[in-house]
């Protein structure tokens, strides 16, 4: 698949806190192919680039004793583009949102921050320098889509809108998204990911899809490995099939296969 390109935005980066970081990084090598790359991070810390070939396309790490002890359970945690960390970080309080971790540099990879929306789904931006974030999208084992999981829809959706100038869609026909209806997030030309109608009872919290040749045989492979399935392959519109599953610590993860018809 050719390379994405970096602009603000986009989902750039998909990074998994965990308990037992070596566990979680065999876990997903066994089922999306991956390889790793492991970092210092920090006095005691470690922290690693799962890869696709040479391309980066998500990041481990464990959960700190303060995070642990705060009650932070394993999550996948996705990253927003941004021109400007700071300038982004300082727009979320007056649009009703919260700053969690206020902006701080990555080292020379980039700048960011990690907020809050004001339905309570927490996300990061990323003002990129020598690391822009993932560009490798649309192979078996990228992340290809995100949705937003909460319980008031519209609230999150002009949060996002003012804050990133996402459109919020009914679909291709690019009609404005009503109540009750599954928002799609298009990001410039680009259809980015989702917004679900209804949380279920769910905390708030984004969904990240991976692309899988096969969403059965990856199943398959998740339970046999002490993961869990959490909503068996469901089809839409003949042109694919999605999946949500667990991972043996605990964290939420969503496949898609898309169909050859």
């Amino acid at each position: 698949m050719p390379l994405v390109e970096p602009h603000p935005g986009r989902f750039c980066w998909f990074e998994l806190g965990t308990l037992d970081r070596a566990a979680a990084v065999a876990f997903y090598e066994k089922i999306f192919g991956w390889s790793h790359v492991d970092t210092p991070s920090g006095p005691d810390g470690v922290y690693t680039i799962m890869r696709i070939g040479d391309q980066d396309v998500a990041a481990m790490y464990g959960l700190a004793p303060d995070m642990r002890a705060a009650g932070v359970s394993p999550h996948w945690m996705i990253y927003v583009s941004v021109a400007d960390a700071d300038a982004t970080t300082a727009r979320v309080h007056g649009l009703g949102g919260k700053v969690v971790k206020p902006p701080f540099d990555a080292g020379p990879n980039g700048r960011m921050a990690v907020l809050e929306d004001p339905t309570g789904a927490k996300f990061s931006v990323w003002q990129g320098r020598s690391n822009m974030g993932v560009r490798l999208v649309g192979d078996p084992g990228t992340a290809v889509w995100v949705d937003l999981v909460t319980g008031d829809q519209m609230k999150a959706a002009t949060f996002y809108h003012h804050l990133f100038g996402w459109k919020l869609v009914d679909g291709k026909n690019m009609a404005v998204a009503r109540p009750g209806g599954y928002a799609h997030i298009v990001n410039g030309d680009s259809f980015i990911g989702g917004i679900q109608p209804d949380a279920h009872g769910a905390p708030p919290h984004w969904l990240t899809y991976f692309e899988v040749a096969s969403c059965a045989r990856t199943l398959e492979a998740i339970a046999s490995l002490g993961g869990a399935v959490r909503m068996p392959p469901m089809e839409i519109e003949l042109t694919r099939r999605f999946a949500v599953a667990v991972d043996p610590q605990g964290a939420t993860f969503a496949l898609v296969e898309h169909l050859k018809r």
